[in-house]
């Protein structure tokens, strides 16, 4: 049974910064796409940011690009997502989820869609105010 458990969301300042966890259990070869998507209240779910597990590939929305950062402990079975320079629009309920990877040729991809993910965890809110 795949489990995939977030911890870690709250509140913050415009500018500050969070860290998200993903602690997923159950998983096999299949499905070695970990993401992050997020959700507002008033927007459909949208991709973050997407790591293949044991490799360096990571990918990552544009309104992202350079303030987080996902990342991975596999001896822990979980993947982070650190939020820094946070802004008002980052606010929502940051799911994390696992899929298998699409391919360019040979090379598998893990984006940031998130119909390309299978298994998904409760969530965890992010509220960022200004």
């Amino acid at each position: 049974q795949v489990q995939l458990v977030e911890s870690g969301g709250g509140s913050g300042q415009a500018g500050g910064s969070l860290r998200l966890s993903c602690e997923a259990s159950g998983l096999n070869h299949d499905h070695p796409c970990m993401g992050w998507f997020r959700q507002g209240q008033l927007t459909e779910r949208e991709g973050v940011a997407a790591i293949y597990v044991n490799s360096t590939w990571t990918a990552y929305a544009d309104s992202v690009k350079g303030r987080f950062t996902i990342s991975q402990d596999n001896a822990k079975n979980t993947v982070y997502l650190q939020m820094n320079a946070l802004k008002a629009e980052d606010t929502g309920m940051y799911y994390c989820a696992a899929g298998a990877p699409q391919y360019i040729g040979p090379v598998p991809i893990c984006h940031v869609r998130p119909n390309d993910y299978n298994y998904w965890g409760q969530g965890t809110q992010v509220t960022v105010s200004s």
